[in-house]
């Protein structure tokens, strides 16, 4: 079974999803248990952030193919999302106290949202 490049990219968004499920409930954790942001954290960010930036590139191939999302809104949605996690940590200036703990979960959070809203008006 071959898949599309269309089926890719929905499929990435799944796992996109799912991992940010985690990364929230995760970040909520150790924000309870009073942690901050230790190493293993910082690489799930940092791998999120490139599965994001991939699912981005990918977005950007497909549109360059011709294959556009049902509302041009999309667009506005995959770039928020690639975003979001650099801005944060521009934000904190790269601190991982407990507040930022707080600060990304919340953003993985944000994060859900976006990839929930961009999945709904891909088509």
């Amino acid at each position: 079974m071959t898949l599309t490049l269309i089926e890719v990219h929905d499929r990435l968004a799944n796992t996109v999803l799912l991992y940010l499920l985690a990364m929230t409930l995760w970040g909520w954790w150790r924000f309870l248990r009073r942690r901050g942001v230790d190493g293993s954290y910082w690489g799930a960010l940092v791998i999120v952030e490139l599965v994001l930036i991939v699912q981005g590139g990918l977005g950007g191939f497909l549109w360059l193919q011709g294959i556009r999302p049902a509302r041009s809104i999309h667009v506005l949605y995959g770039v928020m999302s690639i975003l979001a996690l650099p801005t944060a940590y521009a934000y904190t200036r790269g601190r991982g106290e407990r507040a930022e703990m707080l600060l990304y979960s919340v953003v993985a959070l944000i994060l859900i949202g976006l990839v929930l809203r961009a999945m709904m008006t891909g088509g």
